[in-house]
């Protein structure tokens, strides 16, 4: 599956833009917090280039603040904790770990996240209708594609 750049920029720009979810326009830059594994990852890449085709551009006018976690998932959750201590407007979180510490580490910023294969059965939603709390993000859900009692 492709990642949709797109999708996923407006999903956040909806967040951090002014007249967005806040209501209001911002006098600071708005701050993008970034939990993902590296600078140089696909989803990170894809993300990028979704705010740069909307003008947004990083320094100009959106901040970032990103902690990488070098492929070391135990530190996760450090680092979501120290996302949510700063403040950001909205979490970027881009896999269903990083989304899940972020979840954790606060209940009032939000947190989108790139793809995850099930975000109910994960509880990062509560329901696909009705995600409710802080969390949402694009799922593909093949299930009626995978013959039964396969697990991949």
């Amino acid at each position: 599956m492709i990642l949709d750049r797109r999708a996923v920029a407006a999903l956040l720009l909806s967040f951090v833009a002014p007249g967005g979810v806040f209501g209001q326009a911002v006098s600071k830059l708005p701050r993008i917090g970034i939990l993902e594994s590296d600078p140089t990852s696909k989803a990170l890449e894809s993300f990028r280039q979704g705010l740069h085709e909307r003008g947004y551009f990083e320094g100009r006018n959106v901040e970032f603040e990103a902690r990488w976690t070098h492929g070391v998932v135990a530190t996760i959750p450090k680092l979501a904790e120290e996302l949510s201590r700063l403040r950001v407007d909205v979490i970027f979180a881009p896999t269903t770990p990083a989304a899940l510490a972020a979840k954790e580490a606060t209940r009032s910023i939000p947190i989108v996240f790139a793809v995850a294969a099930d975000p109910v059965g994960s509880k990062l939603v509560a329901t696909l209708a009705k995600p409710g709390g802080n969390v949402t993000g694009l799922t593909t859900l093949n299930i009626d594609v995978i013959p039964n009692g396969s697990r991949y």
